[in-house]
């Protein structure tokens, strides 16, 4: 059993990792609720624009574009894929950067011809120690996402979509459903289904006249679509970054909680220890006095 000194220097190291973990929580909680205001101040941009989209579609059904699946008949496109994995900087974040990787590796599994771009250290750490090959890796973006990241990014892979080097992109990243939950999301990005866009949404004012477009309808798309991946890429790395703040605000207010239950049951031990000792010295001063007392009788 161990003795008062080593449960109270273990109860010193509890107390100075729960200051560290209530840190942490702090600094996370700090960090989500800027996040979401960047995410809420970037979503009307991106929702614009989409709309748009689906404006030139209903007038303009018959454009086309390289961005969209070929038509009916056409040959499949089973080349090389892309796939941008946004992980983050380190752990400490519970499930978060697992479940992400468990989405990038399934797609591994299923196309094995598929050029890897991840964003975060965690990330590359992983795939560098599997011996999995990086086309690229992005360092330093996933703890500031920034609008000119998410543009050197889609930079990149639209380069290699245009070049016909990959046929498809995918994108991982984890999405905020509520302020609770997060899932893992693997979505295609490139190309798109004519019927994404076609829709017709039911808050959405329908279309009575045709547009005009300068030059030509098909040149106005191809200059739309790059703003388009790039807010797509930004509003994946900003909802991403969320919810790696508020997994990580998880995992340290269960280590708080499992630190303080620790604390608790280690002050007990102290306490019974204490006592054991306290208890064991006045025996043994009884036990003395009352020797000396029988020797003086004798």
């Amino acid at each position: 059993m161990a003795g008062a000194k080593e449960i109270k220097t273990h109860m010193q190291s509890v107390g100075e990792t729960r200051k560290i973990t209530n840190a942490m929580y702090l600094i996370a909680s700090t960090k989500l609720r800027r996040a979401r205001q960047e995410l809420e101040n970037t979503r009307p941009y991106f929702e614009a624009l989409q709309r748009e989209i689906k404006r030139i579609f209903r007038t303009a059904g018959d454009v086309d574009s390289h961005y969209f699946y070929p038509p009916q008949g056409a040959p499949a496109l089973d080349g090389t894929y892309g796939c941008l994995v946004i992980t983050a900087d380190k752990g400490l974040a519970g499930a978060y950067n697992q479940n992400a990787i468990k989405q990038a590796v399934a797609l591994l599994e299923e196309h094995p011809d598929t050029k890897l771009f991840v964003v975060g250290e965690y990330g590359r750490r992983f795939f560098d120690s599997h011996r999995i090959p990086i086309e690229h890796s992005f360092l330093y973006t996933a703890q500031n996402p920034t609008m000119m990241r998410a543009r050197e990014i889609s930079a990149l892979l639209l380069d290699g979509f245009d070049r016909g080097e990959l046929q498809k992109i995918f994108v991982v990243y984890t999405d905020m459903e509520n302020s609770v939950s997060f899932r893992a999301r693997c979505t295609r990005l490139l190309p798109f289904h004519r019927t994404y866009f076609a829709d017709t949404a039911q808050h959405e004012k329908a279309v009575t006249e045709g547009f005009e477009f300068l030059p030509d309808v098909r040149t106005v798309l191809n200059s739309m679509m790059p703003s388009y991946v790039s807010g797509f890429i930004y509003s994946a790395l900003i909802d991403s970054f969320c919810c790696e703040q508020n997994a990580r605000m998880t995992a340290m207010d269960n280590a708080n909680q499992n630190a303080g239950e620790l604390m608790a049951a280690l002050s007990l031990q102290y306490n019974r220890v204490r006592q054991a000792g306290i208890t064991q010295e006045i025996t043994e001063i009884s036990a003395g006095a009352k020797a000396q007392r029988g020797k003086k009788e004798r």
